[in-house]
């Protein structure tokens, strides 16, 4: 049976209600994206709408395949290509000629194999103002007074789409009604600006920034007023550092660099404030990386100026040779104004602090260490250095002295006297110094002339001699005889000839007891008293004679303060030469071998034989004090002098 028309005509209205509530039923079971934008737009303009589906945020929109439908919400019905009117474009909805009809919601559906999103923009159809140039919804920019400020076109996106489409365009600005010109005052700038040099209340003022261009055949425009006002207060940011100059450093070294920008002026600055170098923007915060900079920090100030200070530094972990004679530079942007500063970095001038430092203090070290060794080997590196260099040294032979040394020795039945004493003075000391060494010496008792009166051969002898050992013991100086400090030249004088005359008459044979008696114990003490008071008169007060004290016993200081006050400040001066330190090195070392060999035989020596070797440390250090063997002559003249 045949079908009438009004039942066709009904079927036909049921499949498209359908069709639409298809569209619309599938839209609704999309995932709603809440971000919803609005676009202003007059009658007569081109009019986009983008939709932000096509983002990382949303789905991996490289690798998954995608397909976008627009709708209009009025109708349900699927938006497609109309001449003249609406071009489709992916994500894009673009109405080539706007008219008040246009104004509503359009809805965006995006498909991938499994998902699907929905997301609504609005555009809203304004007629202008009657009278009034410009579009009837404005964008607020400041202008900052007495600078050179700009203004942004708001058509980037448009801008930024027509680019990728490889449309060109053009972009005209007007002030009001009037078109600007670029010219000295306004000047066109790249990325849709307008710089305005030295900004007034003239500028103070609404300006329109108009975009054309051709698209789907269309040629058309699209257009964004500005309602800029000019403030006072300047928020223009400063770089205060870094400071336009030149900064040395170390290849290889840790280097950091701090961009600091003052803003001046109340509430929170909108500045962006960045590093770059020659090439491109450095943009890494990771420390991992050689060069990264700090997140931008903010401190306020509240005096001299009140104003922002903004921070970011730049951190260099390691420093390479490319990166010395570039500048890195800081920029500060706002919408008040730029500014940038920069530092190029220098190789360093070599330290010499460092090796300076260095030597320095391998000198002090080395100059410390010798001073110690010098003191501790003394007396071994001057005997070196004279047996090695002998011609630096002069001859003494010629200067009209006769002994090396004289030996100031206790005399028999003196205090102190004894055959140790005695051994070490006539044995010892010569077998050492005379014979292992070469010394001349003159000794009392062994060289003096018969007869010869004690004041002229004490006083001629020292006179001939280079040197003075002075022997003592313990208790050389404890007779009230040596103690006292008013003993003088002339009583031992008179003492002296008493003595003779004594001996002239027979006096001296006498026996035991009596004169005869006294005499011996007189004569010993009067001649070391009088060497003692003429070498000491010598070496203190005239510096013509240099006496070395050699110590036989060892000294207590109740013993010591007995000593004539002369005898204890050169003791104290220049120390004395002890010989019973040697003797008691060597009983020890003695000791210690008889132990091992023999104890029976070691307790039956009574008495250790002295060191006769010149190389032992007590013989060193007379030899130290002894005249210097040189082999250098001198000259007749001064010969001729000593001898005077």
């Amino acid at each position: 049976m045949s079908q009438t028309p009004t039942l066709r005509s009904l079927l036909f209205f049921f499949e498209l209600y359908g069709i639409c509530s298809g569209f619309l039923q599938d839209a609704d079971n999309c995932t709603n994206n809440t971000r919803q934008f609005k676009v202003f737009s007059v009658p007569g303009e081109m009019a986009m709408l983008n939709s932000t589906l096509v983002s990382p945020d949303v789905f991996d929109f490289n690798t998954v395949p995608y397909n976008i439908t627009w709708l209009d919400s009025k109708t349900g019905e699927e938006i497609s290509n109309q001449t003249g009117r609406v071009l489709v474009r992916g994500e894009t909805l673009w109405f080539l000629n706007v008219t008040l009809d246009d104004s509503g919601e359009y809805v965006t559906i995006l498909r991938t194999p499994s998902r699907c999103y929905r997301q609504a923009t609005k555009l809203v159809v304004h007629l202008p103002f009657p009278g009034e140039c410009g579009r009837p919804n404005k964008v607020r920019q400041e202008l900052t007074k007495g600078i050179n400020d700009k203004l942004s076109c708001p058509l980037k996106d448009y801008t930024y789409k027509l680019n990728s489409y490889n449309v060109s365009f053009s972009l005209t600005w007007h002030r009001g009604c009037e078109p600007i010109q670029n010219e000295k005052d306004y000047i066109y700038r790249p990325s849709s600006k307008l710089y305005i040099n030295k900004v007034n209340a003239k500028n103070n003022h609404s300006y329109t920034c108009t975009l054309n261009f051709t698209l789907g055949g269309v040629t058309g425009s699209v257009s964004e007023t500005i309602d800029a006002s000019v403030i006072e207060n300047s928020m223009v940011p400063q770089v205060r550092e870094p400071t336009n100059g030149t900064i040395s450093a170390q290849i290889g070294n840790h280097f950091s660099q701090l961009c600091s920008v003052f803003v001046p002026g109340a509430g929170p600055p909108f500045v962006d404030v960045f590093w770059s170098d020659h090439l491109k923007m450095i943009t890494s915060i990771d420390p991992a990386h050689r060069v990264y900079k700090t997140n931008q920090t903010l401190r306020n100030q509240d005096v001299p100026i009140k104003g922002v200070w903004l921070e970011v530094l730049l951190t260099f972990s390691e420093l390479r040779k490319e990166d010395f004679h570039i500048n890195f530079t800081c920029q500060a942007q706002s919408g008040h104004g730029y500014h940038q500063a920069y530092f190029t970095l220098v190789p360093a001038d070599p330290n010499i602090l460092i090796p300076i430092g260095f030597l320095f203090g391998c000198v002090m070290v080395f100059s410390i260490i010798s001073v110690i060794i010098y003191y501790m080997f003394k007396v071994d590196i001057v005997l070196c250095f004279r047996r090695v260099f002998p011609v630096l040294y002069t001859n003494k032979d010629m200067d009209g002295r006769l002994y090396d040394a004289y030996v100031a020795c206790l005399q028999p039945c003196a205090i102190g006297f004894s055959e140790e004493v005695e051994t070490f003075t006539l044995q010892t000391l010569p077998r050492v110094l005379e014979k292992a060494c070469g010394y001349k010496l003159f000794i009392a008792g062994r060289d003096c002339v018969p007869g010869e009166a004690i004041v002229d051969s004490v006083e001629e002898n020292i006179q001939a001699s280079r040197r003075l050992l002075l022997l003592y013991t313990a208790s050389t100086f404890s007779s009230k005889k040596h103690t006292s400090s008013k003993t003088s030249t002339s009583s031992i004088n008179n003492n002296l000839s008493k003595n003779n005359n004594s001996e002239d008459n027979g006096e001296s044979k006498m026996g035991e007891g009596g004169s005869g008696e006294r005499s011996e114990e007189v004569f010993p003490d009067t001649r070391q008293n009088l060497e003692v008071l003429l070498a000491m008169h010598k070496t203190l007060l005239e510096g013509s004679l240099k006496v070395v004290l050699v110590e036989l016993e060892e000294i207590t200081s109740a013993q010591l303060a007995l000593f004539p006050e002369s005898v204890q400040h050169l003791r104290k001066k220049q120390g004395a030469v002890c010989w019973w330190k040697e003797q008691r090195k060597r009983q020890r070392r003695r000791t210690c071998m008889t132990r091992r060999e023999d104890e029976e035989k070691a307790e039956g020596d009574a008495q250790l034989s002295p060191s006769l070797s010149p190389s032992s440390r007590f013989w060193k250090e007379i030899r130290y004090y002894m005249p210097v063997r040189g082999k250098r002559a001198v000259y007749p003249e001064r010969t001729a002098l000593l001898n005077l």
